[in-house]
């Protein structure tokens, strides 16, 4: 080999790395930017053509619209009462009372004073319990005597709630006690249940009674008044008050405020279903309310207004105080028209009745 090719071929050796190395810039930046493109690629979210008509799904509702929606469903609409279904509610009177039943006696006269509807027959609710009351002390039954809340006193009809216990023990005075005055629905069907017979025929007695004192729209089919087929008229239910008031224990306990009695270990207060009763203004001789949704607000009363003892039947009221509402604002409107109350109403208002 001589020495002039081996020196060309290093001198071409030279040139071809040289012309490498320049292309190895380029050529790396490229291959660098590809990569870097890649990944920044790669990172971002495929996208994907858009279909026709289609909808985004919807976001979440928050907690507390959620919690607002299903308190909406579950507190649905109360069912509309009898009175209101028939179209009581439609009928007109002076004063716009929210019951659509009224009546007005004076008790000691038998003259009308106000009268609206009060022919219609209506499921009565717990205004039962003074019919209930009556039959059990026509019985003669001890009122020292024991009786116990069983299962059988559970109301599994409409639920309604007591804070009688089952295995409660009180004296049949107390239960008494307890059904006129707080309204308590396991304490009059203990009472129907240790009448004599049972509660058939303590169902038996209270419409015969009925039938006995005149009551001739009237039908009971159990003690408490959670059934609205217990049903009456507001003539029928003045009829029964103006009984019931001559009886003077059921005066005495309709009336009472209040009352404790020891259930088990503890000690329960009760008290009275009819605000009014604490109202120093009112002198009520008798009185018992009801509810249930078939019946809507009621109540019954004996009272002193203007001197004179009336008779008040309320039935049939939409709103929970619109029953005292139609209280007070037919003692107003007597006191202010008691001596021209009947001529005041129209005559097809005023049906005869005749209470003796």
């Amino acid at each position: 080999m001589n020495r002039g090719s081996a020196t060309g071929r290093r001198l071409a050796a030279l040139i071809v790395a040289a012309v490498v190395l320049m292309l190895a810039g380029p050529l790396a930046g490229t291959a660098q930017a590809q990569t870097t493109s890649s990944k920044r690629q790669a990172t971002k979210p495929p996208v994907t053509a858009a279909k026709p008509n289609a909808q985004r799904p919807k976001k979440a509702a928050p907690a507390t619209t959620r919690k607002r929606n299903t308190a909406a469903v579950r507190e649905a609409p109360p069912r509309p009462s009898m009175g209101q279904v028939i179209g009581l509610h439609a009928a007109d009177d002076p004063l716009e009372l929210k019951s659509s039943v009224a009546l007005v006696i004076d008790q000691d006269t038998d003259q009308v004073l106000f009268s609206k509807n009060s022919q219609a027959v209506l499921p009565i609710a717990s205004i039962t319990k003074l019919m209930t009351a009556l039959v059990v002390l026509e019985a003669g039954q001890p009122l020292d005597d024991a009786v116990l809340v069983t299962e059988d006193d559970i109301d599994t009809a409409k639920g309604s709630r007591s804070r009688l216990g089952v295995g409660t023990a009180l004296t049949r005075g107390e239960m008494l006690h307890l059904a006129l005055m707080a309204s308590e629905n396991r304490a009059a069907n203990a009472l129907g249940r240790n009448y004599p017979g049972g509660l058939h025929s303590m169902v038996e007695a209270m419409n015969r009674k009925a039938v006995g004192l005149g009551m001739h729209d009237t039908r009971y089919v159990e003690p408490t008044g959670l059934s609205s087929r217990n049903q009456s008229s507001a003539r029928d239910l003045a009829l029964l008050v103006r009984a019931a008031s001559q009886v003077p224990l059921i005066r005495s306990l309709s009336t009472s405020q209040g009352a404790e009695v020891a259930v088990g270990k503890r000690q329960l207060q009760f008290h009275n279903t009819n605000g009014l009763i604490r109202d120093p203004t009112w002198e009520i001789g008798l009185q018992k309310t009801g509810y249930i949704a078939e019946a809507g607000r009621c109540v019954v009363m004996q009272a002193q207004l203007s001197g004179r003892r009336m008779i008040m039947v309320l039935l049939d009221s939409a709103g929970r105080y619109s029953r005292i509402g139609d209280a007070e604002r037919l003692r107003r409107w007597l006191t202010d028209h008691a001596e021209h109350a009947a001529q005041a109403l129209p005559t097809a208002a005023m049906p005869a009745l005749q209470l003796r």
